[in-house]
């Protein structure tokens, strides 16, 4: 079970990684919700604004997509891990939830984010230190173990219900 989980981790972080810098050098401003709030004012300055604010219609309709996929995504982890139990299914989706979740703030945000210039908004590449900005980063990240919780646990549970 270990070795599926350690493998299941490393898969998770790759995929999560290509479905976060694709999009963002693509096109920034996809992702424009979840940058500070003095860099969203500065790229809005120059360019129309668009809805950013948590629980505009637009960010939450993103959240609530990508909380629907990682819940079927867990499910289906959980079962390929092999949990045996809800305690076992919780920790096993938990424990996967919190490897992406500090990936996501102390790799991508903290490294990533705030060097890559290609994934700066337009207007606002010369705001290193906006971009540089780790308790923005890691606030975020105590946000998302509290979120992560409710699709870990319904994940859980609806895996204990058809095992």
């Amino acid at each position: 079970m270990l070795s599926r989980f350690i493998i299941t981790a490393i898969v998770l972080v790759i995929v999560f990684t290509a479905m976060i810098l694709i999009p963002l050098i693509k096109n920034p401003v996809w992702w424009i919700h979840d940058f500070p709030q003095d860099i969203q004012d500065e790229y809005f300055k120059t360019h129309e604004r668009i809805p950013s604010a948590f629980f505009s219609k637009t960010v939450l309709l993103k959240k609530c997509l990508g909380l629907l996929i990682a819940l079927a995504m867990l499910v289906a982890l959980i079962s390929w891990i092999g949990a045996r139990s809800f305690s076992e299914a919780f920790m096993v989706s938990y424990g996967l939830w919190l490897i992406v979740d500090w990936y996501d703030c102390f790799i991508l945000d903290w490294v990533f984010f705030a060097r890559i210039k290609a994934i700066r908004l337009p207007g606002t590449e010369h705001m290193d230190r906006a971009y540089h900005q780790k308790k923005y980063h890691f606030i975020r990240s105590l946000w998302g173990m509290l979120i992560g919780l409710f699709p870990c646990l319904l994940g859980a549970a609806l895996y204990t219900l058809f095992i």
